[in-house]
């Protein structure tokens, strides 16, 4: 299968990646699966793909629970070693594309203490909104990446 029909499939297929590289074809091997696995578990217990009400969580807490992923991801590559590339490419690029323009702005606006401001949060809370459905299609890869029953929309 080439990456480009995979991400496709997935509605990731915006995301910017060198085209040779995406014509590659490519195969996921047991640590590809288990990385897959490992981020799965971590994604679908997180504010990053949970809907919260306008009531539920702190703004605060959500952009802390999104920066974090950075870390588990590096820790799942690590720990998974380098047989978990086709893993690590896919990852590297919704790490950069998808939540660090994210996770940059609103660390930012968030030490300027911008989430004392309702209008702020409201804001965030949209973007957040945008970012979890992003992250929700991540999910659905993942699982199937790790050959399991997607429970990405369990809770809905």
């Amino acid at each position: 299968m080439k990456l480009n029909s995979w991400l496709k499939n997935w509605k990731l297929d915006s995301l910017k990646i060198n085209a040779k590289f995406l014509e590659a074809s490519f195969k996921f091997s047991n640590k590809d699966t288990a990385a897959a696995w490992d981020m799965y578990v971590e994604l679908i217990t997180r504010s990053s793909t949970q809907h919260l009400t306008p009531d539920q969580g702190d703004e605060r807490r959500a952009l802390e629970s999104i920066k974090e992923i950075f870390s588990i991801a590096r820790e799942i590559i690590k720990r998974n070693g380098p047989e978990c590339i086709n893993f690590t490419k896919i990852s590297v690029v919704i790490l950069n594309q998808v939540i660090r323009p994210f996770t940059t702005k609103w660390h930012g606006l968030a030490l300027a203490d911008a989430f004392s401001d309702k209008g702020n949060c409201k804001k965030f809370r949209s973007e957040l909104k945008d970012l979890q459905s992003t992250l929700r299609n991540y999910t659905r890869m993942l699982a199937a990446m790790s050959e399991v029953e997607d429970i990405t929309d369990i809770e809905k």
